[in-house]
């Protein structure tokens, strides 16, 4: 009989999700995984550890097929990774991203407290929480005490599977920690994230440019909506140190720096060897070469109904707690992502 430590994953397929496995592979962990059934492949981030891990069919709107997992797999740590995670798109299915996001966060933690109550659990939060509202966060950023104020469906849901985590760790004695994790990026973020979007298209761009063809213009949303943007790799091992701890807790993971969308694109132009200028005001604001090519313009179907306008951290628990700290910052971070996708 094995006497690795078995954790579960949902989430596994995303960016969060591939990194810790890789980080619990190489501790010694045996690594299961629930996926949704696709019709096309969707294991990309995970099919260089495929043969290392395995993978199981199922669904957290389906809280019997969780429920039969866990009692089978019967795992000592459960992550809880999986999520309807894009804000803006989370407008557009309210219904679901509360059954992803919050019912089926309950449907992990029943199928834990029925079956494996002595596992470690921890769950995904997030940022979003809090709203970035003026009245409510301080000068030196959000802590784990701040005043919650959710802007979007995805917050509200996720607001449920917050408190619904406290329930369960105070009600049942479970050891449940929320992670309440910032703006974490990588050259693994979904494509559709506005980090990895821009990172991309500027890596398109750089080759038409140097090439002399044409291109496709970037079209984003609001510009000054700030962010606290840390690297992913550095907050899945902080994901690990909470289920480590003798006693479950919430957390917040961040840099404490905050930086605009727009800071965001001057970085990246800066590290891929594009010169900009920024011309025009609100929805005409634009970014152009230097001979006068568009490539970057606002289009308003990328606003939120809702705007979350600043959002920082401050990670002084984790940092006394668990020993944890950001290794990378916001401009390596960029560096990173820009590197990655202009090799593509």
């Amino acid at each position: 009989m094995s006497n690795k430590k078995v954790a579960l994953l949902t989430g596994i397929t995303g960016m969060d999700g591939s990194h810790l496995a890789e980080l619990l592979l190489e501790k010694g962990y045996e690594v299961h995984g629930i996926i949704r059934r696709c019709s096309t492949f969707n294991t990309d981030r995970i099919d260089h550890i495929f043969d290392k891990i395995q993978l199981h069919y199922g669904d957290l709107t389906d809280p019997l097929v969780i429920s039969n997992l866990v009692s089978s797999i019967q795992p000592d740590e459960v992550y809880n990774l999986g999520a309807q995670s894009h804000v803006k798109v989370s407008f557009e299915i309210p219904y679901y991203t509360a059954q992803v996001d919050g019912l089926g966060t309950l449907a992990i933690l029943e199928a834990v407290k029925n079956h494996c109550p002595k596992a470690r659990v921890y769950q995904a939060s997030t940022s979003e929480l809090y709203g970035g509202m003026g009245y409510n966060m301080p000068t030196t950023g959000y802590t784990e005490e701040s005043p919650m104020h959710p802007r979007s469906p995805y917050g509200c849901a996720k607001m449920y599977g917050l408190w619904i985590t406290k329930n369960y760790r105070e009600s049942y004695g479970m050891h449940i920690s929320n992670g309440i994790l910032f703006n974490h990026e990588g050259e693994r973020r979904g494509e559709t994230f506005v980090t990895r979007k821009i990172t991309i298209a500027l890596g398109k761009i750089k080759k038409a440019l140097n090439d002399k063809i044409n291109f496709q213009t970037l079209k984003l949303g609001n510009l000054y909506s700030k962010r606290d943007w840390g690297y992913a790799k550095d907050y899945v091992y902080g994901m690990w140190l909470m289920t480590q701890q003798d006693t479950p807790d919430d957390y917040i993971l961040a840099t404490n720096e905050t930086y605009s969308i727009k800071n965001f694109v001057d970085q990246a132009v800066l590290e891929c060897g594009i010169d900009i200028d920024w011309i025009g005001e609100g929805i005409n604001e634009k970014a152009v070469t230097k001979d006068g090519k568009v490539i970057i313009e606002i289009d308003e179907k990328y606003y939120r109904p809702a705007e979350v306008d600043v959002l920082l951290g401050d990670y002084t628990k984790a940092k006394s707690k668990l020993g944890w700290e950001p290794k990378v910052k916001f401009k390596e971070l960029v560096k990173i992502m820009m590197k990655s996708d202009i090799k593509k």
